[in-house]
């Protein structure tokens, strides 16, 4: 299937960029262009993408309140967002809005071709390592701790996992790959899968790098493997 791809960015010159890289994927189909995340709505409806890729500094509407308006609408297609990564708490928020992740646009062009092609197909642009990382940064390491009223919440979201589930989602937490979950609670990489798979489905979630945002503020990514919180 071909992926219908819409580039939101107010630098005319990061558009052409971004067109000339894609054009050579036959797979991606660059369906419109936006300088602003006011016109995302209207681009959306007229030209159905499956992916958005969007910028976060923009002049009128900026990128990350269009993701939390496009999101939260049924059947919004997925959204990536570029981004510098100097502004961690700007990428905690697109990724808590649903984006399914980020990509540095310094990133070698292949592997931003890569990562529409992965998100399209249901995974998150997030490395385990990007993922330990963003979770550094935000969970003590020069940073504060998640504020009580949202511990709470986040605790309460995760009230209905089993017990399996919610060692799973804490090793998510941790920015563990599905084969160092495995390793570290004794069980395959199928049945790991299985277990996100029934996470994102009993919580309502997109993608892991949320179940991680839920878990940090729960305050379960630095307790020992097996406790849960309570």
């Amino acid at each position: 299937m071909t992926i219908r791809l819409l580039i939101i960015d107010d630098d005319p010159l990061v558009r052409a960029g971004l067109a000339f890289m894609f054009g050579g994927a036959e797979d991606i189909t660059i369906v419109g262009e936006g300088a602003d995340g006011a016109e995302v709505p209207a681009l959306v409806d007229r030209l159905a993408p499956d992916v958005v890729l969007m910028d976060i500094r923009m002049p009128a509407v900026d990128g990350l309140a269009a993701t939390e308006e496009l999101r939260s609408r049924p059947g919004a297609p997925e959204v990536v967002v570029l981004t510098t990564f100097h502004a961690d708490e700007q990428v905690l928020r697109a990724l808590r809005a649903g984006a399914a992740g980020f990509v540095l646009k310094d990133t070698p062009p292949a592997e931003i071709v890569a990562a529409v092609r992965r998100v399209a197909a249901g995974d998150p642009v997030l490395s385990p390592a990007v993922t330990r990382r963003l979770m550094s940064h935000v969970a003590g390491h020069g940073g504060t701790p998640p504020r009580p009223s949202r511990r709470a919440l986040a605790l309460e979201r995760l009230a209905p996992l089993a017990v399996r589930e919610r060692e799973v989602a804490v090793a998510v937490g941790q920015g563990r790959s599905n084969a160092e979950i495995a390793a570290a609670l004794c069980m395959s990489v199928p049945t790991v899968k299985t277990h996100v798979s029934r996470i994102l489905a009993k919580l309502g979630l997109n993608n892991r790098v949320q179940i991680a945002l839920l878990v940090h503020d729960a305050g379960l990514p630095d307790l020992p493997d097996g406790q849960n919180g309570s």
